[in-house]
Formats: C-alpha cells, structure tokens, sequence
C-alpha cells in the first residue's frame, strides 16, 4: 500500500481549505472527494446563499483568492454586504480555487475507514487502499440530511429531502407541499413557484421570522459597536461566539448544547420574502400528525395547537428540515472506530485542535459544531479551522521519508504533541 500523513476525506470549503494550509505548510496528504460537490449537487440552481459576501470565501493561506477577488476577475456583482451571492457565484468560486490550491485532489469516495497498525487503512471506490497516519473528517452535511418520522415512512417517489433537488422543472403544474421554515424551504418555494409549481409550505412556527435586509452597508464604527457584524449574522452573542470558538469549547456542555441548537433558528433571507409572500401559500403553527397515500398523491394531516385537523393534499413533499450531525451516518466508519469515538449527542467530543477520542482521527465542519459552536455550521467557520488544524498537524507531522510513485516525499520534523492538543 501506498502512505501519507494525513488523509482528507471530502472536497467542500472545509476540505479545500485546509489542504491549501497543509500544502503551504508542506505536509504530505491526499485528500479525496468531488470539489464543491453539495453545493453543485444538492443545492437548487438559482438559490443565494445566506450568507453575505464578505463570509462566503474559501480560505488559502495568505487569504488572497477570496470570493470578492474571484468576482473582481471574472467581472461579477459584488459587495461585502447587501448583495446576495448566486450559488453558481460561490460553486463557480470554489471549483477555481481546487484548481489553483487543490490540484491534487483525487475524485473517488472513502467507502471505508478502519485502523492500522500505521494509523489508518483507507480504501476508495476504485478498490485502492492506503495507509494514513492521520485523517481528517471534511464530509459536511452530504450525509446528515434529516427526514422528520411522520414523513419517513412515505414511498421515495413521494417524498424527497430538499437535498435531493439540484433542479425544479420536473415539478412544472404539480402540487409540492414544502415543509419546513427557514432558508431552505423558503429558497425551495420560491424557485418551485418560478418553475411553474403550485406551492404550499408547511411550518411548525406561526409566523415566518424573515431576515431583515441590512438597513447601513457602510456601518460607523459606533454602529459596529453596537451591532457587530460577524460571519454567520449580526449581534453581540454572535460575535462572541464567532471570536471565541476556544473559549465555547470551555463552556458546559449542556451550555454548548443548548446555543447550538437555538441560537441560528429557521430565518429565511430577506430577499425571498417577496417571492412567497401572495405567491405561495402558507400553513404555519401547524404539525404533521399524519401522512398516507392516496391514489399516488400525499394527504398530510395538519393539526393546529387547538386541535383543529385539515387535510393537506400534494403531489410531491419535500423536507427541507435541515441537518443532524450523527456519526452513525458515515457509513465508511469501521464499527471499531465508531465504538472509540466518544460522542455527544451522536457528535464526536474533540480537543482543541479537532482531535477525536481516537487518536489521529479528526472532525471540522458541522460534525464539529457542538464542540466549537454555530460557526462550524457554515463554510465561513473554515477560517478558524483551516489554519488552527493545519498548524497542528504540520508541528506533530512524521520525519519518515514516503514515496507517491516514484518522487519521494520529505514531511516536515516531528515535535512532540503541543499542550494544545492535550484535552
């Protein structure tokens, strides 16, 4: 078997990101996946992104391929706040910068993980195994798609998650029940009614919280201070928590827990909100209670907090009910490795330095998010992760020499393990 020292499983801001760090930092690795695939792949064409500009960027080493560069040289619409960012913007954005950072990435899946006596076997689709002394986990949210129980027992044909759409045609004069109340599904409903579909969205919450536009593109630093503006929103329990991923990674678990879960609610952007409002219809503080098949159409039962029942009926539903994090969902996850990650919540506890229980084992993104709080849940929390892990993983690199076809690899001299990545 081929070896390396660090093994990166997937391609997205995260993926990427940290393999342009190593690179610079001249640690050996491999790093598998299809570059951008989620956002090419499981994203409608014609979404925005929620997040504004300035938060959008991948993240080389010297930060000079951001995306407002890349929009400066293809001669695209750009503004650090105020201007939505197109998905094809961002994946366009992504894919140049696995061409110029990345061009080592190799396009197969990981179909299985299992330790070694070197560290890690892995083996791709192709049949190929390797050797990897360390590997980091960059899968995002291609495995943690959530399908609420009242719906899961539907006929796939009938009901599908919003991750399966990449495109709406195929909906043109049907009846689409979307269920859910944040970016997701109000992105959904908006594209599906332009596609030529008859929309209803259905929402446990009795009203829709829609984004307010950004009210000062060009804040004083005393509107700043009052109201910072961070990566993943405005506000000071934002900037906190932007600013301190350390310091969250402190705080008691059930704490930590807890603002993850709630401090990012379903909040579509302010620029849909015009595209559903008299345009789709909406049936909001109501639950599923029930859904069966009927002559190949859906019937959803909606029951309201007073009890009242109606009947929904729709041709095609799609959840757009978000993402749980849940490690029993990486299905190349050796049953040995699973039982020696210590988890909350189904999500791996880490050290400092993204360290699962398992040594040389490693997680960022949403995986990562209970543990460094709600910045992991966005490409932006890249930034933090990227060098943080990068550095770690070049100062514990191994001194052996390794040899990927016939050019030899020097990796970068061992030190000992840092005190920050002591849990």
């Amino acid at each position: 078997m081929t070896t390396c020292d660090v093994a990166i499983i997937g391609a997205g801001p995260y993926g990427l990101s940290i393999a342009a760090h190593l690179k610079a930092r001249r640690v050996d690795f491999r790093i598998f996946g299809n570059a951008m695939e989620f956002w090419l792949k499981h994203m409608p064409k014609g979404m925005h992104l929620k997040s504004e500009g300035f938060a959008s960027s991948l993240y080389d080493p010297d930060s000079t391929f951001t995306l407002e560069a890349y929009c400066k040289e293809r001669g695209l619409p750009y503004t650090h706040i105020g201007t939505p960012v197109p998905l094809e913007t961002f994946s366009s954005y992504g894919l140049e910068f696995q061409k110029r950072f990345v061009p080592e990435l190799e396009e197969q899946w990981v179909v299985a993980l299992r330790r070694s006596t070197q560290g890690f076997e892995v083996t791709l689709g192709s049949g190929e195994a390797l050797i990897a002394r360390r590997v980091v986990v960059a899968v995002g949210l291609t495995y943690y798609e959530y399908l609420p129980p009242e719906l899961a027992a539907l006929p796939a044909d009938l009901v599908t998650h919003s991750s399966k759409h990449s495109t709406l045609l195929d909906f043109k004069g049907r009846a689409v029940a979307v269920v859910g109340a944040g970016a997701s599904a109000l992105d959904l409903a908006a594209l599906l009614h332009q596609a030529g579909a008859s929309v209803e969205v259905v929402a446990r919450g009795a009203r829709i919280r829609f984004h307010d536009p950004p009210d000062n593109l060009d804040p004083s630093w005393l509107d700043r201070l009052r109201t910072p503006i961070t990566g993943i929103g405005p506000g000071w329990k934002l900037f906190l928590c932007t600013s301190l991923p350390l310091v969250f990674r402190q705080m008691p678990e059930q704490f930590r827990l807890e603002r993850v879960r709630r401090i990012l609610g379903p909040a579509p952007c302010w620029f849909i909100k015009e595209q559903v409002v008299g345009k789709v219809g909406f049936n909001l503080g109501v639950a599923i209670t029930e859904a069966t098949v009927q002559n190949g159409r859906v019937n959803l039962q909606l029951t309201d907090n007073a009890g009242t029942k109606k009947i929904l009926t729709a041709d095609h539903v799609i959840a757009a009910t978000g993402y749980k994090a849940d490690l029993k969902r990486l299905n190349f996850l050796d049953s040995d490795i699973l039982s020696g990650i210590r988890c909350v919540e189904q999500t791996p506890v880490l050290s400092s330095t993204f360290e699962s229980t398992v040594r040389g084992l490693y997680f960022v993104g949403i995986s990562a998010a209970n543990t460094f709080g709600p910045m992991l849940r966005f490409a932006y929390g890249a930034g933090f992760a990227a060098p943080r892990l990068s550095k770690h993983l070049a100062r514990t690199a191994s001194r052996s020499f390794v040899k990927r076809g016939s050019e030899p690899i020097t990796r970068p001299v061992a030190e000992r393990e840092s005190a920050e990545s002591v849990r």
